[in-house]
């Protein structure tokens, strides 16, 4: 198992042994954060800064957590209350942060690609925690963990994930990472919000907008919320309609394996 990356912008670009060395590493973590004292020096010395211009609770607040547990200096840096607001430029503010020795800048930003751009430039190592409807690849990774945890493994597993995809950064990670990983990844939800395309992300990702189909023999179900703050127009035509044509009850619930796993990302 290696790991020679000097930032993590997305899931995509990695390989099936990279996730396999995170997944190894986070089951070591995780034991440790289990025991009474749960601090290591791991980054000690090292300055983190969060740069969230989006919000954000609990992400933001799992990688300060994360940083603190392995002894790092940790800087929130609010976007509100920063020269962003004024007009300078992302970049600019990457360079100042690096003028004051930030080593590691977790980027949370409503554009697409923005990690990727800070990444041509920056000294200091990139960690994206969501960029528009891209990529949200520390959640992918941690669904992706949490699977391989209650279940043992990823490869064989049906994995139906189901909703919002079209503007769900977890939906894409996540499709990356399972489907890399030996899942069968099966996508469904409105046609306006699960075009047909995303079938041609990889060989073992399907679309379907039948929900029985969709849940049938499902290992896992991750559930989405609607990206309402990203639609330009709604998808369907009320929320009450949305949640009788796809919802989860009981009545469907049957549908899928007894043992199976129920995920929900949260707001």
């Amino acid at each position: 198992m290696s790991w020679n990356r000097r930032h993590l912008l997305d899931l995509q670009s990695l390989s099936a042994e990279e996730l396999t060395t995170v997944l190894h590493t986070a089951r070591a973590f995780k034991a440790i954060g289990e025991r009474a004292i749960k601090k290591v020096p791991a980054l000690r010395g090292r300055t983190v800064v969060n740069l969230f211009v989006e919000p954000s609770t609990r992400t933001r607040i799992s990688f300060e957590l994360a940083a603190l547990r392995l002894s790092a200096d940790v800087i929130n840096f609010t976007a509100e209350a920063s020269s962003l607001k004024k007009g300078e430029t992302l970049k600019d503010t990457l360079h100042n942060l690096e003028s004051l020795n930030a080593e590691f800048i977790i980027l949370r930003h409503g554009a697409s690609g923005a990690p990727h751009f800070l990444a041509r430039f920056a000294q200091a190592h990139i960690v994206n925690a969501g960029d528009g409807a891209h990529e949200h690849p520390t959640q992918g990774l941690l669904d992706t963990f949490t699977i391989y945890e209650k279940k043992g493994r990823i490869e064989g597993l049906n994995v139906t994930i189901l909703g919002d995809i079209l503007y769900s950064r977890v939906a894409r990670s996540n499709i990356w990472a399972l489907s890399r990983l030996g899942a069968n990844v099966t996508l469904c939800g409105p046609s306006t919000l699960v075009p047909e395309v995303f079938a041609t992300l990889h060989p073992r990702v399907r679309v379907t907008w039948d929900l029985e189909t969709a849940l049938r023999g499902a290992d896992v179900v991750n559930l989405l919320r609607i990206q309402h703050e990203r639609q330009r127009a709604s998808a369907f035509p009320s929320i009450g309609e949305y949640a009788s044509l796809f919802g989860l009850n009981p009545t469907r619930m049957q549908w899928i394996k007894p043992d199976a796993l129920i995920m929900h990302p949260g707001p």
